[in-house]
């Protein structure tokens, strides 16, 4: 969900601007110094203009907060939003990804440490909050934190200063934390695995990311947005969704969220030869997510996938096998074997593709 400015999907909506947020359009995009490119949302759904109403509430204040979402919803995005919405912009951002923190490590790259604090320790460093003084530090996944090293991370929040590993001197540190986790903490506190008064410190506000399946009206102008950036990178003419994909798009789960969809929209584009995406160059999952309805509500077989799947891929390469087999990933001795063990006929793909 994180790209560059490329492409021209939606206005942007400039951060800090007097006008009524219903009147503004559906992008919001800002940068701050030394962060990444333009961070841009796109969409049009209720829930975005939620969190947009949300962001610019809290923005201002140095307030924790939790950012709560499935995986590849964009949690980051948020996070990074908060920062160069507010009056840290021009401080670095620090994201952190507390799946890599044990142990050691956990104080050594979070605090820092002094030279010879541990076997290996050459050198001293700041660590990520030091580092961060005076901006924001983003604690990613911050459920996977183990619970003995929680304790730590509280007494660092509440005193708002760092020791070092292997030093006794504390650093006074100003830094905004935000948080991320696709785990339900309140579950976590029930079963002992996530300390209450950590999670009380940096609970204040709780922004939930929902899932795409639950935001819609907001997958087409992704799309369009992952494609209108693909043909800017490429410095190619603008590729186009054929009816059949959009429906395609609007009718998958996407579990995988916005960064599933970026990945299947490039995926798509430098698949496609001509201008229109069509279905068989999208994920196989995401086509076999419309196979029609079967008497009783039975599944459909392996074999009715697949010869849909290749007949749809055949008619899209107007029944060239080579770059078929190309596009399903398979040798073409693979793609012969299946067309005469489905009973494919290759006549009527030509004529379908031609017609």
């Amino acid at each position: 969900m994180i790209q560059n400015n490329k492409g021209d999907i939606a206005h942007r909506m400039a951060p800090n601007s007097n006008e009524p947020l219903k009147n503004r359009s559906l992008r919001f995009s800002t940068s701050g110094k030394n962060q990444r490119a333009d961070i841009e949302f796109v969409g049009r759904s209720a829930a975005l203009t939620s969190i947009l109403e949300t962001i610019e509430a809290i923005a201002a204040r140095k307030c924790p907060v939790i950012i709560t979402g499935e995986t590849g919803v964009g949690k980051e995005l948020v996070a990074r939003q908060i920062h160069n919405a507010s009056d840290r912009s021009e401080k670095v951002f620090v994201p952190v990804d507390c799946t890599t923190l044990t142990g050691q490590l956990f104080e050594s790259q979070l605090f820092g440490h002094v030279r010879g604090a541990f076997t290996g320790a050459v050198d001293a460093t700041l660590g990520f909050f030091r580092a961060a003084d005076g901006g924001t530090v983003f604690l990613d996944e911050i459920s996977e934190i183990p619970l003995e090293l929680q304790a730590k991370l509280l007494r660092v929040l509440q005193e708002g200063a760092v020791t070092p590993l292997g030093s006794t001197k504390s650093y006074p540190i100003d830094i905004r934390v935000l948080c991320a986790t696709n785990t339900d903490l309140g579950e976590m506190l029930k079963e002992g695995t996530f300390r209450a008064d950590l999670y009380y410190r940096l609970n204040v506000v709780s922004l939930e990311v929902p899932p795409l399946r639950q935001r819609k009206e907001d997958i087409l102008p992704l799309a369009e947005y992952f494609l209108a950036n693909q043909s800017t990178f490429y410095g190619e003419p603008p590729k186009v969704l054929s009816p059949t994909v959009k429906k395609l798009l609007l009718n998958y789960a996407w579990p995988g969220n916005v960064r599933e969809l970026a990945n299947a929209m490039e995926r798509a584009y430098v698949l496609t030869t001509g201008q229109e995406i069509q279905p068989a160059v999208l994920p196989f999952e995401v086509i076999i997510a419309d196979s029609p309805a079967y008497p009783n509500h039975d599944l459909p077989t392996l074999d009715e996938v697949k010869r849909k799947i290749i007949t749809q891929t055949l008619e899209f390469t107007q029944g060239r096998k080579i770059a078929a087999a190309e596009i399903l990933g398979i040798e073409r001795r693979c793609l012969n074997r299946l067309i005469d063990k489905l009973d494919i006929p290759l006549s009527q793909t030509k004529k379908k593709a031609g017609s």
